[in-house]
């Protein structure tokens, strides 16, 4: 793996995430890994018990852990969401838009490409799960 990254001011939460189905096959589980082609709306009866949910990324153009991310982040969940895989710094500024605070990625991350990644653009131009104003609305509020 490559250098874990973590924009959340808590402990990172370091017990071992299971599989969806050994989640919902038990209760005492309080981290779990979706894999891409799982669906993250079975998680939410049991969001307020879960302090970290990894998403899979198995290769970098699969887009589904996005949706997941926004899911789960408009469906009340607080904790720790890691994406992990085949993670690229180009894509984790869209990935913090959709609710992300944590990474795992396969290959190191070069930081001070990050930084230029994340504060590349002042505004944005949708809604998202990081709650920031699209510049639409900004324009005309």
């Amino acid at each position: 793996m490559g250098n874990a990254l973590r924009f959340r001011d808590d402990a990172a939460h370091e017990e071992p995430a299971v599989t969806l189905d050994a989640f919902l096959g038990q209760t005492n589980a309080t981290a779990v890994r979706l894999e891409s082609d799982e669906d993250a709306r079975k998680l939410i009866p049991q969001l307020g018990q879960l302090a970290l949910i990894e998403i899979a990324f198995p290769k970098f153009r699969d887009g589904r852990g996005y949706s997941a991310a926004r899911i789960l982040r408009e469906a009340g969940y607080t904790g720790e969401l890691r994406a992990a895989g085949d993670v690229l710094v180009d894509q984790i500024p869209y990935m913090r838009r959709c609710g992300f605070d944590s990474f795992a990625p396969e290959a190191d991350i070069d930081t001070a490409a990050l930084e230029r990644a994340l504060s590349r653009y002042e505004h944005v131009y949708q809604k998202a799960a990081d709650g920031r104003s699209p510049v639409w609305a900004l324009r005309h509020g």
